[in-house]
């Protein structure tokens, strides 16, 4: 996935003066709405995200810089002598909201413009597409709900507060726990439709990706956190952490359980570590993504130039037992498996994103030891030419596993040779519907997809993709490879980032946002859960 699963924008509860002055609250507001794209530099990642350090076009663009947050912003601009062309959605922020954020970016990195007001703000708001905040955050409202799948119902769960990223559960009680970005975990009772807080993020400024209920009813995390480290390079740090008791007991703590640093990404690239979950075998493992789209160096001072670590694009094992783990890798070249699960027999299989060129997302069947690709290559696609002038020479003799093939009919089942989904669909959550589960899902995963995140301008592709929830039944073929049959079943969800599977005809659904859609080009707020469940 061009996955940027942290939030990209927040409400305009933010624009509250939770801080003594219009500049202090900017930067806050900066930090949770725009510092993935533009980066807390302010340098941006050229080519897709303009810098704001040093902008000439903020300079001469004020009044359209304005605009850009009430309305988004499309087409082609000139930034420092280079030209962008991607969209930027438009800001759920009120206009004390847009002043701040404004006024923080246009007095940072160089930039010296005077300070912006809520009253200019409201002025250039009243010629944008939505002439009051009030007309924005209608235009956000949840959509109704989309039609369910034939022999199936769906229901809204709960709507949420905030952005969440992943689902773990059920408990023995039926409850299921719900991860926000910043690391705060509710508990959901489903039936009752009863969302409750049950710990606090264990530590500021975390981005919060994974989240599972061991077989002890534990509670394991995962986060990341950029950190300056006492060396040349900016750190990720991650860390996974354990409840201190078991979460059906009621309020928790999250306890540091392992931590480990490698030098933070390039660009907006650094998807860290995210899912994690109990295997057959008792053993932990957890998916740790790219630190770049496809192999770059990059180029800010305080990035390691060296491309992927030993422990970066693979997939970790650990020891829950031990009390000193130590990261086994026990299969490389995964771009960022943000999903993976298990079969009824144990297979173990992971949906992978791919980079910003228009490489197939893929499907892979995981063995130990083995490598698919990343950065090497993408998808099925061959080794020469490269697909970017950087893209690295793999080492003499080093064997790549094919990707799950796509038989369809469904996303990119239908396009000669595409293994295994659409290009930035952004493969996300997965869940296995085993024996028991009815037909036709029975012995097959569901797999969500994010929705892509690159406008047609970078990509030429013309429809949304992704924004769905897909079948996928694997094929075991003569010769050992795999390939899927895979069919969309439910469609127009709002950025749909989890799926779990909670009894014998039902799953439960996280949207991410309530848009459905790239295409619209609205900014984005907390999404709902939703419950798909076959009809009696």
């Amino acid at each position: 996935m061009k996955f940027l699963p942290v939030a990209f924008f927040l409400s305009a509860a933010l624009s509250s003066a939770e801080e003594p002055d219009s500049r202090a609250r900017g930067e806050r507001i900066f930090q949770q709405t725009c510092i993935v794209c533009h980066q807390a530099t302010g340098q941006g990642a050229p080519p897709v995200f303009p810098p704001l350090a040093g902008s000439d076009w903020i300079k001469a663009n004020r009044e359209r810089a304005i605009r850009a947050l009430c309305e988004g912003l499309g087409g082609a601009i000139r930034v420092n002598g280079a030209e962008y062309n991607n969209q930027m959605p438009v800001q759920p922020l009120d206009d004390p909201g847009v002043a701040d954020v404004l006024t923080f970016v246009f007095s940072s990195w160089g930039n010296a413009e005077k300070a912006v007001t809520p009253a200019e703000v409201a002025k250039v708001r009243k010629t944008s597409k939505f002439p009051t905040y009030e007309k924005l955050v209608r235009a956000h409202a949840f959509a109704p709900l989309p039609a369910a799948p034939k022999g199936m119902k769906v229901r809204e769960v709960v709507q949420l507060t905030d952005f969440a990223t992943r689902l773990a559960g059920p408990d023995r009680d039926g409850s299921v726990y719900v991860l926000g970005q910043n690391g705060t975990v509710w508990k959901l009772d489903v039936t009752n439709n009863l969302l409750a807080p049950l710990a606090q993020p264990p530590d500021p400024g975390v981005t919060a990706l994974g989240l599972t209920l061991a077989p002890d009813g534990h509670l394991w995390m995962t986060t990341n956190c950029g950190r300056v480290s006492a060396g040349p390079y900016k750190l990720n740090e991650t860390v996974i952490w354990r409840s201190n008791v078991p979460a059906r007991d009621g309020v928790v703590n999250m306890n540091p359980w392992f931590t480990h640093r490698y030098p933070y990404g390039v660009g907006p690239f650094n998807h860290g570590i995210s899912h994690l979950a109990f295997g057959p075998d008792g053993m932990l493992y957890v998916s740790s993504g790219s630190r770049t789209d496809g192999g770059e160096p990059g180029n800010a001072k305080d990035i390691f130039k060296g491309g992927e670590v030993e422990t970066t694009a693979c997939i970790w094992r650990l020891d829950p037992k031990n009390t000193k783990p130590e990261i086994e890798v026990y299969a490389h070249g995964l771009r960022n498996a943000f999903g993976f699960a298990w079969d009824s027999s144990g297979n173990l299989f992971s949906v992978v994103n791919g980079p910003d060129i228009n490489a197939p997302e893929e499907m892979e069947f995981i063995e130990r030891g083995k490598h698919y690709g990343f950065p090497f290559q993408f998808s099925n696609w061959p080794l020469e030419p490269r697909p970017y002038p950087h893209t690295p020479v793999p080492p003499a003799g080093l064997k790549f596993a094919v990707p799950v093939k796509n038989l369809g009919p469904a996303a990119g089942g239908k396009k000669d040779g595409l293994w295994t989904f659409d290009p930035h669909s952004s493969p996300a959550g997965m869940t296995w519907c085993g024996e028991d589960f009815p037909e036709p899902l029975r012995n097959g995963f569901l797999v969500t997809r994010f929705g892509n995140l690159l406008g047609e301008s970078r990509t030429g592709i013309a429809e949304d993709v992704g924004f769905d929830l897909l079948s996928v039944h694997p094929l075991r073929e003569a010769d050992g490879s795999w390939s899927a049959r895979t069919e969309s079943i439910f469609s127009k969800l709002g950025r749909p980032i989890d799926v779990l599977r909670t009894g014998k005809d039902r799953v439960l659904i996280l949207e991410y946002t309530r848009t459905s859609s790239f295409k619209d080009g609205l900014g984005w707020l907390p999404g709902r859960i939703l419950e798909l469940s076959t009809e009696k």
